[in-house]
Formats: structure tokens, C-alpha cells, sequence
């Protein structure tokens, strides 16, 4: 049985809930065999980040390396880059291998308020990190930092997300949760040529850690199986729904998704 593939380049989450190993989970309850590279390592949990260690860029190259030397890479998603010069190894070893599919969350802040990418390290993602993205995924408050725009309206996505296509990337999606007044969350996607939208019901839940992983991983999966960008972003949309629906009661702050809820279910594991 051949599975399709795809790799993580992102920090790890030793609480579980984002980063590597949520982007591992997300890939298989998606059906992708899931591999990773390990930016940094990030001790947090549910409430807080205690302390980050960023991996050196020899190791970040060789686990880029021992990756694409032996096993077809089918999506790429890329996560947390905290510098410039993880941003710089990392924009180097996709330019030489140059996967068809790379998904880009910029991450910058954590759950909890903790900055996870360096104030002065955004030149170098509009510079470096999202020429190279086929779907760059960003929340509101990363795209008002990427875009140099406020934004508090569906209208103001869209010109935001126009700004950020002319960076390079060649599909947009502007996450909508951060807005508030709403009763529906609407994402919104630009290809450089149309804009698509793609609203849900908001849900009453605290436990919301690693959506922005979760998500990003899961159009990564859907792009790795064949399937177009419109209907990968409408697949990880219903995904993340069902998966924040679920939510886990675990840990005393912002828990996790669930990531299988589906398959406990199948299995009636729940």
C-alpha cells in the first residue's frame, strides 16, 4: 500500500497539542503519512510557553535532507521559524528540492500570548518564507502585521490578502476567528484572481490549542492527495470544525483538538 506523503517543518509541542505533533495527527487522521523537521523545541503546555530552543541550522539542513533523499515528499507545511536564520536554511532546502505543494502558517504568537517568531524576523518571512508558499495561512492578527493593514471586516481580508498575493504567494486564506461580533467564522482564500469564502458556526469552547497548526497541516494532507486548493481548504475547514466540536478537557488552560475524533468514533473508542 503506497499512502501519500507529507512533511512538517515546524517547532515541537512536548504538551502535544501544536506544532509537530499536532501537524503529525492531523496527517493521519487525514490519511497522509506524515514526516518531520524539527525547527526548534518549545517546552509548553496548555497555559504558558516556559522556554524555546531553537535547533541549529546544520540539523534543520540533514533532517531536510535524510528526508527528501529517500522518500517522495507529495505537500510540505511549514510552521514555526523563530529567526531569520531558521527562516534562511529552511527557504534554501525547499528552493533545492522544490516540493509542488508548500503550506505556510506564519506563526508568531502561541495560545497563551508568547511570542513564537522574533519582532524583527518578519522582513525576512515577507522576504524569504512566503515567496515560497502555493497557501499561506496567517490569522488576522498575522496578517495585519504581514499586510501592514488593520483589519475588522470581511472587505479589509480581502485587500489584505491582495497585499500579501503581491509578497508571492500564490494563494492567500485569511483566517476570520479572531473577529469578534460575529456568529459565524468566515475564512477567506484569494488565488490572485477570485476570492472564496468559507464561514462555520463559532463554538463555545476554550480548548482551541493548535487550530492554526491543525488546519494549515490538514490542507497539506488534502493537497498531498490530489485534491485542489478549494476543495483541500473546504475539507481542513469541516476537519477543524469536527475537531474544535470535540474539543479534550486536558490541561488547566486552552486545550487541545481533537484530532481523531472521527476515527474513536468509528472505532467506538469514544
Amino acid at each position: 500500500m503506497v499512502l501519500p506523503t507529507a512533511l512538517t517543518v515546524a517547532g515541537s509541542d512536548c504538551s502535544g497539542g501544536a506544532g509537530i505533533q499536532a501537524d503529525l495527527k492531523t496527517f493521519s487522521a487525514n490519511g497522509v503519512f506524515g514526516m518531520s523537521v524539527i525547527t526548534s523545541v518549545v517546552a509548553e503546555n496548555t497555559s504558558r510557553v516556559i522556554s524555546v530552543e531553537n535547533m541549529p541550522p546544520k540539523m534543520i539542513s540533514d533532517q531536510f535532507d535524510a528526508v527528501f533523499e529517500d522518500i517522495a515528499v507529495n505537500a510540505v507545511k511549514v510552521g514555526m521559524l523563530s529567526d531569520e536564520i531558521r527562516m534562511r536554511v529552511t527557504s534554501e532546502k525547499l528552493a533545492e528540492y522544490s516540493p509542488e505543494f508548500v503550506v505556510i502558517d506564519p506563526v508568531m504568537i502561541a495560545k497563551g500570548g508568547h511570542a513564537l517568531m522574533e519582532q524583527d524576523a518578519v522582513d525576512a518571512l515577507k522576504r524569504l518564507i512566503i515567496p515560497l508558499a502555493f497557501v499561506l495561512t496567517p490569522n488576522i492578527p498575522e496578517a495585519e502585521a504581514i499586510s501592514g493593514m488593520k483589519i475588522t471586516n470581511t472587505h479589509e481580508m480581502e485587500n489584505a490578502a491582495g497585499i500579501i498575493h503581491e509578497l508571492g504567494a500564490k494563494n492567500v486564506i485569511i483566517k476570520g476567528g479572531h473577529l469578534e461580533g460575529e456568529n459565524e467564522s468566515c475564512d477567506v482564500l484569494f488565488d490572485g484572481c477570485g476570492f472564496y469564502y468559507y464561514s462555520s458556526r463559532r463554538i463555545d469552547t476554550k480548548n482551541t490549542h493548535g487550530t492554526g497548526c491543525t488546519f494549515s497541516s490538514a490542507i497539506a494532507a488534502n493537497l498531498a492527495k490530489g485534491k485542489s486548493v478549494c476543495d483541500s481548504v473546504a475539507e481542513a475547514k469541516k476537519y477543524v470544525q469536527t475537531a474544535i466540536e470535540h474539543s479534550l478537557e486536558i490541561g488547566r488552560g486552552h486545550g487541545p483538538t481533537n484530532h481523531f475524533y472521527e476515527l474513536y468514533r468509528k472505532g467506538n473508542l469514544l
